[in-house]
């Protein structure tokens, strides 16, 4: 009897904690109460598109060729920020955009949130800024809608760099991303791992290479969190989690044409380094980078090399790059 009250007592406690934390969650995100926070808000700005407002930042002269940056899944325009200004010094009109239902930008119910989606979402992005053609830049997820952009919408790519990018749906094999899957698990689920300090400190640990780990600090995971802490961020990362429909690129990207440069780490253990392979031999005019010393995120694990590749590949006219001894990385030819 005394253990049945237990287990009776400590199911209501834990029905309590879950009911006040769907109840007492904020709606949205407010950006004017946020903005003092966000690193390059000064350069932040937003657009409509298909009734949704979309947050970018913008780096440098719109008359310079445009290199457009695309994130991965929760993450924001935030992973760019110590590679946007530079690469903008570099003669490029950088623009970071925050996807759907990620970063700033609003997260409506009513938008499927497919890797097809978004990738139309960005088209339709770049016929607002006035951007014609730009040479896409995307990580992880956003590698995936920069392929999805390129083999749709092909015309609006010069050339594409793909770091650590997406290509399959092996992503969804995760534990975790399964008990998503399951209606009404992951709604319970996904507000406690998504506001946890310790769980996005513990799955940036297993993002980035051991050798990087100090950049796991209070402002990072603060800035992470942040523009998801809310009913609406909640419920964008559940319906991209449950309609991950990449498995579509690795089958058709041998019809990609643009010149591509892809860059991966070679310690990632989130997208591991043979679909980066499959990128290579897949696509005709690519190159593959192998960084050492490096996980999920070369962007911010090696940023002064990422500009060097990235700037000195998308100036060069045929999107080449020359090999390097460098003693951080090596070249697959």
């Amino acid at each position: 009897m005394k253990t049945k009250h237990l287990a009776l007592g400590v199911g209501g406690a834990v029905g309590a904690l879950v009911a006040w934390k769907l109840l007492s969650r904020a709606e949205t995100v407010d950006w004017h109460t946020v903005a003092d926070k966000v690193i390059h808000a000064e350069n932040s700005h937003f657009v409509e598109i298909d009734g949704a407002t979309v947050h970018f930042q913008e780096f440098g002269d719109r008359n310079n060729p445009t290199l457009l940056l695309i994130h991965g899944f929760t993450a924001s325009a935030y992973v760019w920020k110590t590679v946007a200004p530079p690469l903008a010094d570099e003669g490029f009109h950088v623009v970071a955009v925050d996807l759907i239902g990620f970063g700033y930008s609003d997260k409506p119910s009513w938008f499927d949130y497919k890797i097809t989606s978004q990738a139309r979402m960005i088209a339709r992005f770049m016929d607002r800024l006035g951007i014609g053609r730009a040479t896409v830049v995307g990580s992880s997820y956003g590698g995936a809608v920069a392929l999805t952009l390129a083999l749709d919408y092909a015309e609006r790519v010069e050339k594409l760099v793909l770091v650590d990018a997406v290509i399959n749906d092996e992503a969804t094999n995760h534990p975790i991303m399964k008990l998503a899957k399951i209606p009404g698990v992951g709604e319970l689920l996904t507000p406690f791992l998504i506001d946890s300090k310790r769980f996005m400190k513990i799955r940036m640990q297993g993002t980035l290479a051991p050798a990087n780990h100090h950049l796991i600090t209070k402002d990072r995971i603060e800035s992470i969190i942040r523009p998801l802490h809310a009913k609406d961020g909640h419920n964008a990362v559940l319906q991209a989690g449950r309609n991950w429909d990449a498995s579509r690129i690795e089958r058709d990207v041998h019809l990609i044409n643009q010149p591509t440069l892809i860059i991966w780490g070679e310690e990632d253990t989130v997208i591991p380094i043979h679909n980066g392979e499959t990128l290579y031999n897949s696509i005709l005019n690519s190159r593959l980078v192998v960084l050492k010393n490096c996980g999920h995120v070369p962007q911010e694990e090696k940023p002064e090399l990422f500009v060097n590749l990235v700037s000195g590949f998308s100036h060069e006219r045929k999107g080449k790059i020359e090999t390097s001894e460098d003693e951080e990385m090596r070249l697959e030819i």
